[in-house]
């Protein structure tokens, strides 16, 4: 199984996808998600196409996600909830999905969806 992770992760850099590619081995655990981002203090998220987000989650459980620019659509408000590995999101229209949450480097976390054995970033999550 991990050859196969690594065999994989090599295609990957060759084909110049290895800043999308993470392995989950440093995720942050959810309580510490929990205090950094899900306080009701704003935070901005960049999806890796550059689309970037006001988002905004509450300590009780709701979600809201504004765009930055004329890219990102309309606002859209959905909910939140702690998962064993992450979080997971709910948004208005689209199916629950869950994540962890990488530290990248100084206020910069990359967002995880998890795949078998590797992890592919969906988003840039940032602060002030």
């Amino acid at each position: 199984m991990f050859l196969r992770a690594v065999v994989l992760l090599l295609g990957l850099v060759s084909f110049g996808l290895a800043p999308n590619v993470v392995l989950a081995a440093d995720a942050m655990q959810p309580n510490d998600i929990k205090a950094t981002f899900f306080n009701g203090q704003p935070f901005t998220a960049a999806t890796p196409s550059g689309t970037k987000f006001k988002m905004t989650f509450t300590p009780d459980g709701k979600a809201l996600r504004e765009p930055i620019g004329p890219a990102g659509g309309a606002s859209k408000s959905g909910t939140w909830r702690l998962s064993p590995a992450g979080f997971c999101t709910s948004w208005a229209g689209a199916k629950p999905s869950c994540f962890t949450l990488v530290p990248m480097s100084n206020n910069r976390w990359s967002v995880q969806r998890i795949a078998t054995t590797i992890s592919v970033s969906v988003a840039i999550w940032s602060k002030q």
